[in-house]
C-alpha cells in the first residue's frame, strides 16, 4: 500500500465534495467540521509539524490507547498524541468472522471516502477491514469504524469529544494533500515483555509478523510501505514479480541498510524475549468482552455492556509447546466473548493454575498524554444520542 500525497486545493475540494454528498438529505454535518483545538496546534508546533502534515494512527488494544503521530518538516513521524480507549471488545487476536466482536488487528489504509460525517455515533470513520491478507486468510465481516458514544461491537470506541478531534486531525490532514492515512492496529504494544508473556498463544505468529512492521516504524519513523504476499504482511520490500496474499512470495528486494537496522532491533529483542522466558510465566488471557482505558473506569457503568469488563482472567501455560498448543486451540475454538466462569472450567481441566488479577496501572510513558481525556467528556449522554438515532 503506497500512500500519495494530493494537491491541498484538490484534497480539500475532494473532502467537501464527499461531506456534502454524504449529506445531501440532512445537511452537513456541523460536528465534521469543528476545528482542531487550540492546545492540540499548539502541540503540533512544539513538536515541528502542522494540521495539515500527513498523520498516522497506532492502536493498542490491551493497553486501550489510540495514537496519533504527525509528519514533521524532515518527513519523519513524531508522536502528537494519545487518547485513552473508551471501550474496545472482544479477545486480544485479529477479527476472523462476521458478528464475533473482534477489533481487527493488522494495518489498514483510511481514505476520504471512509470518513462518515453522519454517524449515529456521533462522527465516525472506516478502518479499511478487510484489506487484502484478511481477505486472503478467509476472515469476513467489515464496516468496521472509529466512532464516538463509548460502545463497541468490534469498533474502536471514543467518547463524542475524543472522535471530533481525531475526526478534525484527519480532516487536516487530508486537506493537505495526504490520500490515505496509515492506521496500525495491534494487541498490545510490542514490547519483549508483552511478546514473552503471550509466547504461547494461538496468534503469537501472526503477532510476530504484526512486530515487523512496528519494528520498520521504529526504526524509521517513516511509514512502512506495506505488501502482501505468502499469507503474511511484507514491509519496506519490492516484489520482483507479481506480490499477492494468497501465493508465495517472489523474491523480494530491500534496502540493504534498512534491512540491517531492523534486524538488530529485532535480534536485540529476540535476546530479551528469550531471557524473559526464563521467569515470565506464558499465559493466554481471556476478556469476557474487550476492555476499555483505566482512566474510564470511575465511569463504567456508562458504557457499552458495562458486566462484561471485569478484570480479564490469565491461564497459566505449560511452557511445552505441544501440550500449550493442543490447550491453545482448545480456548481459541471457544466463542470469543468467553465468560470468565467458563475460562475458569477450562483452566481446571488442565490442571492449569488460573489467576484473575485487577488490571494494574500502565507504566509510565512519555508518549502518553492523557490530557486527551477531556473533564467533561461524558459517555452517558453519548450513548443517549447514539440510541435515539437508531
Amino acid at each position: 500500500m503506497k500512500f500519495g500525497v494530493l494537491k491541498p486545493a484538490a484534497a480539500l475540494a475532494a473532502f467537501l465534495a464527499l461531506s456534502l454528498s454524504a449529506c445531501q438529505d440532512s445537511g452537513l454535518s456541523q460536528r465534521a467540521l469543528a476545528p482542531v483545538p487550540p492546545e492540540t496546534l499548539a502541540r503540533m508546533e512544539q513538536i515541528g509539524t502542522s494540521k495539515e502534515a500527513p498523520m498516522l494512527i497506532r492502536a493498542y488494544k490491551k493497553e486501550a490507547e489510540f495514537e496519533i503521530w504527525k509528519m514533521n518538516g524532515e518527513g519523519k513521524y513524531v508522536h502528537l498524541k494519545t487518547f485513552p480507549m473508551c471501550r474496545w471488545s472482544g479477545q486480544l487476536g485479529p477479527k476472523t468472522r462476521e458478528g464475533d466482536r473482534q477489533v481487527p488487528e493488522g494495518f489498514y489504509a483510511i481514505t476520504p471516502a471512509q470518513m462518515n460525517p453522519n454517524s449515529s455515533y456521533y462522527l465516525s470513520f472506516n478502518v479499511g477491514y478487510p484489506n487484502q491478507l484478511d481477505r486472503a486468510l478467509g476472515h469476513s465481516g467489515g464496516t468496521i469504524m472509529v466512532h464516538g458514544a463509548c460502545s463497541s461491537a468490534g469498533c474502536f470506541s471514543m467518547t463524542d469529544a475524543q472522535i471530533a478531534e481525531i475526526y478534525a486531525i484527519a480532516r487536516s490532514s487530508f486537506n493537505g494533500g495526504q490520500r490515505a492515512i496509515q492506521m496500525q492496529s495491534y494487541p498490545f504494544r510490542m514490547t519483549a515483555e508483552n511478546l514473552a508473556k503471550h509466547r504461547l498463544d494461538p496468534n503469537i505468529c501472526f503477532w510476530k509478523n504484526l512486530k515487523e512492521g512496528s519494528d520498520h516504524f521504529d526504526v524509521t519513523k517513516e511509514e512502512p510501505q506495506v505488501a502482501f504476499c505468502g499469507r503474511r504482511y511484507v514491509f519496506n520490500a519490492q516484489g520482483s514479480g507479481h506480490m499477492d496474499a494468497a501465493s508465495a512470495c517472489p523474491p523480494l528486494r530491500q534496502d540493504p541498510d534498512l534491512v540491517a537496522s531492523v534486524s538488530a532491533k529485532s535480534s536485540k529483542d529476540e535476546e530479551k524475549i528469550a531471557e524473559l522466558s526464563q521467569s515470565v510465566k506464558p499465559v493466554r488471557v481471556v476478556y469476557q468482552d474487550g476492555g476499555m482505558h483505566p482512566s474510564f473506569m470511575s465511569r463504567v457503568a456508562e458504557t457499552s455492556r458495562p458486566e462484561a469488563l471485569a478484570a480479564p482472567v490469565e491461564i497459566a501455560l505449560e511452557d511445552k509447546p505441544v501440550r500449550a498448543a493442543a490447550k491453545g486451540s482448545q480456548l481459541a475454538s471457544k466463542s470469543p466473548v468467553v465468560t470468565m466462569a467458563a475460562a475458569k472450567a477450562a483452566a481446571q481441566s488442565k490442571e492449569a493454575a488460573t489467576t484473575s488479577s485487577i488490571a494494574q496501572s500502565l507504566a509510565p510513558d512519555e508518549r502518553r498524554e492523557m490530557s486527551a481525556l477531556a473533564p467533561d467528556d461524558n459517555p452517558v449522554a453519548t450513548i443517549k444520542r447514539a440510541t435515539a438515532k437508531k
